[in-house]
């Protein structure tokens, strides 16, 4: 599973470079990114697993979320930066936030809310389908980065062998409710537009 995620990854990447990458040089920037790629896929591995190592999946999303702030920084610093590797960061976050979700639930401490916080994403892109409204672009949020900063965080300290079960309830509803009220702002204003 590992290895199969990530070909498809990486595929889909290259096939976003070569369609809408602007710059001649890839950039350290998506190089990181790919990095987070490779260890969101590894931590797939350990969806299947019968009793996965805590402290190992643990420490995995840590520097897989770790990257995540290194990987902008890097491409603004050289002048790379553009659509695509915004977009394949965003998608990158999104597949850390549904793999995390996977673990947990398999893990059998949280309940199905735990979906929320890994699968709104793709349920947008689904209704998006369906909706064409929905495809517009939306302006940079800050509000909407805040927020994926805390759902991946929330995640990953629920997956700290360390955070006691009475804590994993209300901390995974309470960034699931933050997580829909964000998407729910964001549908209605993208739905509200003429």
């Amino acid at each position: 599973m590992p290895i199969a995620l990530f070909a498809f990854t990486a595929g889909i990447a290259l096939r976003g470079i070569l369609v809408h990458y602007p710059h001649r040089a890839l950039g350290m920037g998506n190089g990181v990114t790919l990095i987070r790629a490779a260890l969101v896929a590894v931590l797939a591995g350990a969806v299947m697993a019968p009793h996965p190592a805590g402290w190992v999946v643990f420490a995995l999303a840590c520097v897989a979320f770790a990257l995540d702030g290194l990987d902008g920084w890097l491409a603004r610093r050289s002048g790379l930066t553009s659509a695509f590797g915004a977009r394949f960061d965003m998608e990158i976050d999104a597949l850390l936030a549904a793999v995390l979700a996977l673990i947990l639930l398999s893990d059998g401490h949280v309940g199905l809310e735990i979906l929320f916080l890994g699968f709104t994403r793709y349920a947008f892109v689904i209704a998006s389908l369906f909706l064409d409204r929905l495809r517009r672009p939306l302006p940079d949020s800050l509000r909407r980065k805040t927020i994926c900063v805390i759902q991946i965080a929330a995640l990953i300290a629920l997956l700290c062998p360390l955070t006691p079960l009475w804590l994993m309830p209300p901390l995974s509803w309470g960034a699931a409710v933050l997580l829909l009220c964000s998407f729910a702002t964001d549908i209605r204003w993208l739905l509200g537009r003429p």
